[in-house]
């Protein structure tokens, strides 16, 4: 997915200097100003997305010799395209992680969902840059995943820079990212609502009255200026009925299966990953060898191709056997989880929304021939496409939107949203995580979701610790120690050694409760020999060290090996600083 390093996480904000103060200071103090930056970055994303998108018909055109908007819909693909296109773009692809290892190999790429939660929004415009290409090669060659990983880059960047001209606060530049999030969303399936909701879902992770303007104005700008530049490919199904009480055990069902096959698709795409370690394939080798896997099972079906979203409009339609959807599903689901795993760069969300309407119209046909259906087949896949999304993305409220936008069905809506929570609920119990989670899972961050954790991981102990500490030698004797610490001078004191390293800390109750017959040693008197802080840790990660060690006081080594001691952090001193970030925080969010 994406990966940081140290040299963007440490770069403080700045404000760009040819952004004028006054204007600097409107967006600052006036949230209409901020309404005004959000349809700016709104009317940016659509038009992002539209040149995307002509370049992705354009290049299914030249590459596979489709006339469809997505070559995943097209009849008939000749199979020499079909197997050799993606290895082909697996192997342009290894060439451009090749020259960005080299060229650029400081350039971080970070994901609006992990600038939001670490970075205070802050989103780099090389890295990005580099996503999204990557992100066309994979789609544009037929790589099986969505493109709306490139598409949210692109829209939230454009927010980071001009909510970083702007100086804005780090509440607002979260928002702004939020806000070049749901344009591009909005803008790619051509629902205002479903873009909010997921920025406020996924991306800002929190919903105020504050941010519901600046993110619906982006979203309805998005879709405009999507709509000025090109003819959008959106799915509309109609649905006027009403879904019986006994229609609600297919749903529940249905979303139960979704969830399973939701947990298997991401569980797989680790396994490919893992795969191709173990097999010590070089990395930019892997994505040739997975494009050649799916062009191999685009022979059997096109619709393995690219993201999925024209399969989905022909699959709506089409009247599939069981046996057929199975093929899909199992294919689709292979096919994604290779490319990811092999290294092409993208998505699941269209992906997800395929494998969900397929395995909803299929559970809805077992359903009827095992109970009888009067309701149409159609309708559950509908059911299942926005419940294997929820499972994948975590998003509820998003695919009830995108339901409701699609049929302009209130009952199916709710139908829809019943499954969404079932869903979600399934996959939090039986999994933890979405796919965007997951992936920073295996990289080994902890964070769950958007929610601005950043600052927790700036306020560290090398902050917060005092480096006016005094020490005192392992040699000196109690009484000594005594006369330099009366009773009530001080709680501690700090022992090190003869080469000035770590030793210790002395209670000064327990030194002068020591009687003439105790040894005059100091060892006998040292506390937490090997429990200490070091710099680097955060607040929460030094209150662990504070429970577990039951005190309420440690030194500050510079690192293990060399154990000098740099300062000292008091358990209630971290304790309020942590407190006072909280509140600090709270105070810039508007209920």
């Amino acid at each position: 997915m994406s990966t940081v390093d140290d040299t963007f996480e440490a770069e403080p904000d700045r404000a760009a200097s040819w952004m004028p103060r006054r204007f600097r200071s409107s967006v600052r103090s006036d949230e209409l100003w901020l309404v005004a930056l959000a349809a700016l970055i709104g009317g940016f994303a659509g038009m992002g997305v539209a040149a995307i998108v002509h370049l992705l018909h354009a290049a299914h055109f030249l590459l596979f010799g489709t006339t469809t908007h997505d070559v995943s819909g097209a009849v008939y693909v000749a199979p020499w395209r079909a197997a050799i296109v993606p290895v082909v773009g697996g192997l342009l692809l290894g060439l451009t992680m090749f020259l960005t290892t080299k060229l650029a190999r400081s350039v971080a790429t970070i994901d609006p969902i992990e600038a939001n939660a670490l970075f205070g929004g802050r989103i780099p415009v090389v890295g990005s840059a580099i996503v999204v290409l990557q992100t066309m090669i994979s789609s544009g060659f037929g790589a099986s995943i969505g493109m709306e990983a490139g598409y949210t880059q692109l829209g939230s960047m454009a927010a980071s820079k001009l909510g970083q001209a702007f100086n804005v606060r780090r509440n607002d530049m979260r928002v702004l990212v939020g806000c070049g999030a749901a344009g591009a969303i909005a803008a790619a399936f051509d629902a205002p609502l479903t873009g909010a909701f997921y920025a406020f879902e996924l991306v800002i992770s929190s919903y105020a009255i504050a941010t519901l303007a600046p993110v619906v104005v982006a979203s309805i700008a998005a879709v405009a200026s999507m709509r000025l530049l090109i003819e959008p490919s959106s799915f509309q199904v109609g649905f006027a009925g009403d879904l019986s009480i006994s229609d609600y055990g297919l749903v529940f069902a249905m979303a139960v299966a979704c969830s399973a096959l939701g947990i298997c698709l991401m569980r797989s795409v680790a396994f490919v990953e893992a795969t191709f370690v173990r097999l010590r394939v070089p990395a930019l080798a892997r994505p040739a060898i997975g494009g050649a896997a799916v062009g191999l099972m685009a022979l059997a079906t096109p619709a393995v191709l690219s993201s999925g979203h024209a399969a989905l409009q022909v699959g709506f339609g089409a009247d599939y056997s069981m046996a057929t959807l199975l093929l899909l599903i199992g294919l689709k689901t292979a096919a994604s989880a290779i490319s990811l795993g092999s290294g092409f760069k993208g998505g699941l969300f269209f992906a997800s929304l395929f494998l969900g309407a397929m395995l909803g119209k299929l559970v809805a046909i077992w359903w009827m021939m095992m109970f009888g259906l009067t309701t149409p087949v159609l309708v559950f896949g509908i059911v299942g496409m926005c419940a294997m999304a929820t499972a994948v993305l975590g998003a509820p409220l998003t695919m009830a939107f995108l339901a409701l936008e699609t049929t302009g069905s209130l009952p199916l809506t709710i139908a829809v949203l019943a499954a969404a929570v079932v869903a979600s609920i399934t996959v939090r119990r039986a999994f933890g995580y979405s796919f965007a989670t997951w992936r920073f899972h295996l990289r080994g961050e902890s964070i769950r979701s958007a929610a601005d954790v950043g600052w927790i991981r700036e306020l560290t102990v090398g902050k917060m610790m005092r480096k006016d500490v005094r020490t005192v030698r392992i040699d000196l004797t109690r009484e000594q120690l005594k006369r330099d610490f009366p009773l009530g001078s001080a709680q501690r004191v700090i022992v090190v050694d003869d080469s000035d390293r770590y030793a210790g800390i002395v209670l000064i109750s327990e030194l002068h409760r020591s009687t003439e017959e105790d040894s005059s040693d100091l060892t006998g008197l040292l506390t937490f020999r090997t429990t200490t802080l070091e710099p680097r840790m955060t607040v929460r990660e030094a209150m662990k060290v504070f429970s577990s060690a039951e005190s309420d006081g440690l030194a500050v080594i510079s690192d293990v090996d060399r154990r000098s001691v740099i300062g000292f952090l008091s358990e209630q001193h971290a304790l309020r600083r942590y407190s006072e970030e909280m509140d600090r925080r709270a105070s810039e969010t508007v209920i």
